[in-house]
């Protein structure tokens, strides 16, 4: 049941950033829910030593949502791609704001791949298997960015992966539980990772950016520039002087694997390619075209 809550929550969330308001419920359907939610909260509340406050994602606890400094400062030092970007995993690695947000076990995710690359692919923050890995991307959503990229005639490691965030952001767990389910980084949050973004990009210096999903845009083109991903989903956008194609995170085939959907985002890729100069097959372009 709470696999199947979380998924539903990924899912609200997802249709709340393409703009719907409201979704039709089954009075039943409400009991039901109604009766778990109950159910969790009482267990909460046995289990808690601070106070009676229950918070369910996408919800942000305030204690965990406050306290982010102000961004850091971030000069790179001179040399070539590698030494510099040698300096800024160490930097990102060892900072102090960075690490007190992570849970015992868990690591600090810094961007990887070409430092040479054309097409720097930005999401939003790791989730439970990249502060495992210490890599973004490497969960279910990450292995469909892959096959994404495959389709795109490229491999994985001649583009470049990185998030703004680069710690989880956290959820209330129980003592001794590993957190279930994710919540969007506040925009303090992404506001204090952004230099350590802005420096990967100065060091690989991509001909283009693609934003993956509302957090990311949100991220790059400020918190509250748009209201929903489908008025920017597609158009071309500038950060830090770069153009950035927007596209929905590969969760959202994850949670809706028609043609349509694969579609929606193959189209933004095929304006990339197009973008960067890639040769483009006519295979290519028929693909996912419902028949």
């Amino acid at each position: 049941m709470r696999k199947i809550l979380l998924a539903l929550t990924d899912e609200l969330r997802r249709l709340k950033t393409t703009g719907v308001k409201t979704v039709p419920v089954a009075p039943e359907t409400l009991s039901r829910l109604k009766a778990v939610i109950e159910t969790r909260a009482a267990a909460v509340r046995a289990t808690s030593k601070a106070d009676d406050t229950i918070y369910f994602a996408p919800e942000i606890p305030p204690a965990l949502s406050a306290g982010v400094p102000s961004p850091p400062t971030v000069v790179l030092p001179q040399g070539d791609k590698s030494s510099r970007m040698e300096w800024l995993r160490d930097r990102v690695l060892n900072d102090p704001v960075c690490r007190k947000h992570l849970r015992p076990g868990k690591q600090v995710v810094v961007g990887v791949g070409n430092l040479d690359a054309k097409i720097f692919f930005c999401g939003e923050a790791p989730g439970a298997e990249e502060e495992i890995q210490g890599e973004p991307f490497v969960g279910p959503a990450g292995q469909l960015l892959t096959r994404m990229i495959q389709a795109m005639g490229l491999k994985r490691e001649e583009v470049y992966i990185g998030n703004i965030m680069n710690w989880r952001p956290e959820l209330p767990t129980a003592p001794g539980r590993e957190q279930e389910g994710n919540r969007p980084p506040t925009a303090e949050e992404l506001k204090y990772c952004l230099p350590f973004l802005e420096a990967q990009l100065q060091i690989v210096n991509p001909r283009v950016i693609v934003a993956l999903g509302s957090t990311a845009a949100q991220g790059l083109l400020g918190v509250g520039s748009f209201k929903t991903l489908g008025e920017i989903r597609g158009r071309w956008k500038l950060f830090a002087g770069k153009p950035v194609m927007v596209t929905y995170h590969p969760s959202y085939i994850l949670r809706n694997a028609s043609n349509r959907s694969k579609r929606a985002i193959w189209e933004d890729l095929l304006k990339v390619m197009e973008r960067v100069d890639m040769a483009i097959t006519e295979k290519q372009q028929r693909y996912f075209l419902e028949k």
